[in-house]
């Protein structure tokens, strides 16, 4: 493309949309990790992290060129003439199907911005199969489906000489292309790694919910440029598009957080976040094809629909940790539907006149033939891709992994207790379930402040007590102060008796565990009252009392 027709304001909003799209990796990655349990969120953030890696790689190779290059088979897929981006020279003016008129963007904008709709596309599936997913497996079945099926898919209904273009499927930013083939991908990875042991009753809980919110909330930023950015142009469209991917991700909130407090009781943060991802999923395949009216409709669409389809992995028994399917996967499914109802030629002069707009039921009919190809393809493709790996790499972890990836795979925990969690900045955690020593003094010296009998004194007794955080330094300072010694701080996961009710979106668990820290010293008996004073204003309001003395040391 000669340097004289670019349009620099063009050039800038692709640039700027595609840096957004990517933006929104480690928006994912923060919000599926603050959805799993503590042992697994540096697994869940490598699985999302490793598409940038693996299919940058596989995009500039040849992915681009099976997308986008000149096209063979009648629409099926490109001839590979842009190998490894060589000959970009001679390339087709970078265009979309969705885009009417000539673009005037460098073709390298153009792959770089399609290059980050195949980075995230299949990191949307690694929620529903949160602990099951081995770090080598993934990155071979990663590269493997970033080859065979993503580009593919996108050559058919992103290139304007696709085949399912061709008979009239539309599909703005990646409904089909990108929500309605990860949830495929998602459902035959499933079939390959089955369910975690346990479940149903040992569902997901989150671990972190304020760390799920700050993620959905660079999801929803990023989502502009992921929808904005697909009009190729700085113009109304991309306008509308941006408006569009605001309205239906709010109304799509509000009607989720109304259904959740008519089927529960109850409207949560999470539901909340997740009302809005549902919306933002929905209107993606119709976001610059339809009114804003339109888009306020599709969104309580979304949070009505999506609601119920969390209901689908109970009645169909798969185990989708983190609702994919439901948000995602019908998300996107739902809104390629909508937009053979809703769509308008008024507002974008390449899209097509839907159903309620007088323009028939062609449309309708396109869309559906296109989720049925698409949808089927992903999920065969993606089924004998995930049986390979299983049979060579492995795919699946080991039994009694799931809940504990983070050890398994990277021999690291996400937190090393500090401050925020009730621990000194100084300790160091164990696992889940095990211990760490944060804290430990020696008997005071006769005659200093805070004398004490050493261990094996007439009258020393061994206390413990357990509560849900502290300040840790002040706490051994002041037992110090009293006579205690051999101060122990350890991290444990306790039996609660009668736990209390923890909701996830629309399922109910009572977790058997909980996590506290205990505290385990010597004091001098005649010392322990005050000792026993201090400890017992760290346990208020626990369900039960849990400080008591352990044993009475020998005596001498």
């Amino acid at each position: 493309m000669s340097e004289l027709v670019i349009d620099s304001g063009d050039t800038v909003w692709v640039l700027v949309s595609a840096a957004l799209v990517l933006f929104m990796m480690p928006g994912l990655a923060l919000f599926y990790a603050g959805l799993v349990r503590r042992g697994n969120v540096l697994a869940i953030m490598q699985q999302n992290l490793v598409p940038i890696a693996v299919i940058t790689l596989t995009w500039i190779l040849v992915g681009y060129s099976i997308a986008f290059s000149d096209d063979i088979g009648n629409g099926f897929m490109g001839d590979l003439g842009l190998f490894g981006l060589t000959g970009l020279d001679t390339a087709p003016t970078p265009a979309l199907h969705a885009v009417d008129g000539d673009v005037a963007i460098p073709t390298l904008a153009f792959v770089a911005f399609q290059m980050m709709f195949a980075i995230i596309t299949p990191a949307l599936l690694t929620g529903a199969t949160v602990g099951r997913l081995k770090t080598v497996g993934w990155v071979v079945t990663l590269a493997l489906w970033s080859v065979l099926v993503y580009p593919f898919v996108a050559h058919w209904l992103f290139n304007p000489d696709g085949w399912l273009v061709g008979i009239g499927a539309q599909d703005w930013a990646g409904g089909i292309v990108v929500h309605a083939a990860a949830g495929a991908a998602a459902l035959a990875v499933l079939v390959v790694v089955g369910r975690r042991q346990g479940w149903p009753r040992a569902g997901s809980i989150p671990h972190s919910i304020p760390l799920a919110v700050a993620g959905a909330g660079i999801l929803w930023f990023g989502w502009f440029g992921f929808n904005g950015g697909g009009s190729l142009q700085g113009n109304g469209v991309a306008a509308q598009a941006l408006l569009n991917t605001h309205v239906a991700g709010a109304a799509a909130m509000a009607a989720w957080l109304v259904m959740e407090r008519l089927r529960t009781g109850k409207g949560t943060v999470i539901g909340a976040v997740t009302g809005g991802v549902a919306g933002l999923a929905t209107i993606t395949p119709c976001a610059g094809y339809v009114s804003t009216l339109s888009a306020l409709v599709i969104g309580l669409a979304a949070g009505v629909v999506c609601t119920f389809a969390l209901g689908l992995k109970t009645v169909f028994r798969f185990d989708d940790a983190l609702d994919v399917i439901a948000v995602h996967f019908v998300g996107g499914i739902l809104g390629s539907l909508l937009l053979g109802l809703f769509g308008s030629h008024a507002i974008n002069a390449a899209g097509v006149d839907g159903l309620f707009f007088g323009g028939g039921a062609d449309l309708l009919v396109a869309q559906v033939i296109a989720l049925v190809v698409v949808i089927a393809f992903s999920f065969v493709v993606t089924l004998l891709i995930a049986l390979a790996v299983q049979k060579t790499v492995g795919l699946k972890v080991a039994p009694g992994h799931e809940f504990g990836m983070d050890e398994v795979e990277q021999g690291a925990n996400a937190y090393t207790l500090g401050q925020v969690s009730g621990l000194s900045a100084a300790g160091s955690a164990g696992g889940p379930g095990g211990s760490g020593t944060l804290a430990a003094s020696e008997p005071p010296a006769p005659g200093e402040p805070g004398t004490a009998a050493p261990t094996g004194a007439p009258g020393a007794v061994v206390l413990t007590a357990t509560f849900d955080s502290a300040d840790l330094d002040t706490l051994t300072t002041a037992l110090e102060a009293e006579g205690a010694w051999a101060i122990q701080v350890t991290e444990v996961d306790e039996v609660v008796a009668d736990p209390p009710s923890l909701r996830f979106r629309e399922s109910s668990q009572r977790p058997r565990f909980a996590r506290r820290l205990r505290v385990e010293l010597c004091a001098a008996q005649a010392a322990s009252p005050a000792v026993v004073e201090l400890l017992s204003r760290q346990t208020v309001g626990l369900r039960t009392p849990l400080l008591h003395t352990l044993v009475e040391a020998p005596r001498a």
